[in-house]
């Protein structure tokens, strides 16, 4: 629930601070408030995140790989 909240609280400010440049309707909530999140967590949990590869970035972009 500490997540469900953080997205509901981080979302609620961004639309406060981007009144006025957003159209009426619904909105995903963007990418950087999920990241956001998802690396407070982790840090919370004493988690740390790997970061990728050139390798790896080239076969995640290449479909024609491991097919």
């Amino acid at each position: 629930m500490d997540m469900s909240f953080a997205n509901q609280a981080l979302a609620a400010e961004y639309l406060v601070t981007h009144k006025g440049s957003l159209k009426v309707g619904v909105h995903p909530v963007p990418e950087e408030i999920d990241r956001r999140i998802a690396e407070l967590k982790l840090t919370a949990m004493g988690i740390g995140i790997d970061t990728l590869t050139d390798e790896q970035r080239r076969y995640l972009a290449s479909w024609q790989e491991g097919t």
